[in-house]
């Protein structure tokens, strides 16, 4: 097991993207329930409406990570996490007796260690935003935060994604280093981001990809993060439940260990 160091350098990763791939103008047939749009607004909304009251409100599952490292090794951690939709996300990394962890809430990070509140920093989730939130918080919410992380939302274009039509937020047709966003047009779900990467003379890419239908919402199971197009660390996840009943001192940074933690009561 990493220390609890590395564990966060990994988990601060997921705020930013990692690179990939050239994207082509859409040429997929489209399906005939595609619900077409012009503008981000008009995106976000469509995201909103198609699972407002009906998307799961928590789930949990264990997460199973590989690190790719520079020298081409690899090494592996485990992290059970616990969700709350809108707004909340908190991983236990394992094992659990060490009682490190992290928690994403009212927008900000809170650093757990030995079960202590250890540091705090602002932080929206993009992940968090625009794979979970939009469907229970309201558009107008949605939006402010997508333009506070940077997106340029007077752009949109069409494009392919995996063999599937996607809407891309953020860039032209073509461009592939600016910040964006590529939704799934047919299943209105997050599936992509892109931006320029620390060191700016690369890209970062974050997907989102075999999404599978989990009650009336969406789960990827596999989120993959690259740079310049070679995966540097990929996520999967195992033992997914949706629904399940979540006690609210779970997300309480300041009461880490107040109650039973999830995976051992259940």
């Amino acid at each position: 097991m990493r220390s609890i160091s590395r564990s966060l350098v990994l988990t601060v990763a997921i705020a930013a993207a990692c690179g990939g791939p050239a994207a082509r103008t859409s040429t997929t047939t489209t399906p005939s329930n595609v619900v077409t749009v012009r503008t981000a607004d008009e995106l976000v909304r469509a995201m909103h409406d198609r699972y407002a009251g009906s998307w799961y409100r928590t789930a949990t599952f264990t997460q199973r990570n590989t690190r790719y490292l520079p020298s081409g090794a690899a090494d592996t951690s485990t992290w059970l996490e616990a969700m709350r939709v809108p707004g909340a996300l908190r991983i236990d990394i394992e094992p659990l007796a060490q009682k490190n962890g992290i928690l994403f809430v009212r927008d900000s990070q809170f650093i757990i260690g030995g079960g202590q509140l250890t540091r705090s920093i602002p932080s929206v989730h993009p992940l968090m935003v625009l794979g979970f939130d939009v469907y229970a918080d309201a558009p107008e919410r949605t939006l402010s935060r997508v333009r506070s992380l940077g997106f340029d939302l007077t752009k949109i274009h069409e494009a392919d994604w995996q063999g599937r039509p996607a809407y891309v937020v953020g860039a032209a047709a073509g461009d592939l280093r600016s910040r964006q966003f590529w939704v799934d047009r047919e299943r209105l779900v997050f599936v992509r981001m892109l931006q320029p990467d620390r060191d700016t003379s690369k890209t970062a890419e974050i997907q989102f990809n075999k999404y599978r239908k989990l009650g009336n919402g969406w789960l990827a199971p596999e989120v993959v993060f690259l740079t310049d197009g070679k995966p540097t660390f990929i996520e999967r996840y195992e033992d997914v439940r949706v629904d399940p009943q979540l006690n609210d001192a779970l997300f309480d940074p300041r009461a880490w260990n107040a109650v039973p933690h999830w995976h051992t009561a259940r």
